[in-house]
């Protein structure tokens, strides 16, 4: 299975080309910037943050509205935790047609080791459901 299909399996059930949901070629996703921060307070069970900056890039004719996120975190000892929810660090923010959307956020991991990946879902201008992949990453403690 390519990276990032676990993720939008678990939106869109079995993925097939008559899914309900819309996966536009001009809505992107970039993961800028992977930061490990050693300093941050982290629960003892978690002790490794990494901090992350993504850029959606609406290429679409119409605007876009993030509605949801999923991400599927797997770490070295191949164990898989998702984590889903509402909008984007607390926002619902719609993307206009050549506007671009950035953040950051951040995952604790209780490993020296993971992979993240997941997906965005939004609604277009035609009230079409959508959906975008984040591409896979990789987050690793510096010797």
């Amino acid at each position: 299975m390519p990276l990032g299909d676990r993720a939008l399996r678990s939106y869109v059930g079995v993925v097939s080309p008559k899914s309900e949901f819309f996966e536009p070629a001009d809505l992107k996703v970039t993961v800028d910037r992977v930061v490990y921060q050693p300093n941050i307070a982290t629960p003892p069970d978690r002790p490794h943050c990494f901090v992350y900056f993504i850029s959606i890039h609406n290429e679409t004719e119409g605007p876009v509205k993030i509605v949801g996120r999923k991400w599927v975190v797997t770490n070295s000892r191949g164990e898989i935790t998702a984590v889903e929810g509402d909008g984007v660090v607390g926002e619902h923010p719609t993307i206009e047609s050549g506007d671009t959307f950035s953040y950051n956020s951040f995952h604790l991991l209780d490993t020296d080791t993971a992979v993240a990946e997941g997906s965005y879902l939004g609604v277009d201008a035609e009230g079409r459901r959508v959906v975008t992949r984040i591409p896979a990453f990789k987050m690793t403690v510096p010797d």
